[in-house]
C-alpha cells in the first residue's frame, strides 16, 4: 500500500511540474507589456483555452499532492 501511494506520488509531482512548466505568464505577449498589471488587477481578460485547462488541471494535481503527501506521513 505505502509502495503504491509513494509511487503515485512521484507520478503526481511530475506531473504538477509540468503541467506549471507548461503555462504561459500573467504578462505574456504584447498585451502584457502595454497593459502590466492591469488585467491582473482589473480581470479584464479570463482565462481560455489551454490555460484554463493547465489552470484546473494545477489545481487538481495540486490538492491531490498535498492529500498524497499527508496519508504518507499518516502511514509512516
Amino acid at each position: 500500500m505505502e509502495t503504491f501511494l509513494l509511487v503515485l506520488l512521484i507520478i503526481d509531482a511530475i506531473a504538477l511540474i509540468t503541467i506549471v512548466v507548461l503555462q504561459s505568464g500573467k504578462s505574456a505577449g504584447l498585451s502584457g507589456a502595454i497593459t502590466g498589471g492591469a488585467e491582473q488587477l482589473f480581470g479584464k481578460q479570463k482565462a481560455r483555452g489551454i490555460d484554463a485547462v493547465f489552470q484546473k488541471a494545477t489545481i487538481i494535481l495540486a490538492i491531490l499532492f498535498f492529500i498524497l503527501t499527508i496519508v504518507l506521513g499518516y502511514i509512516y
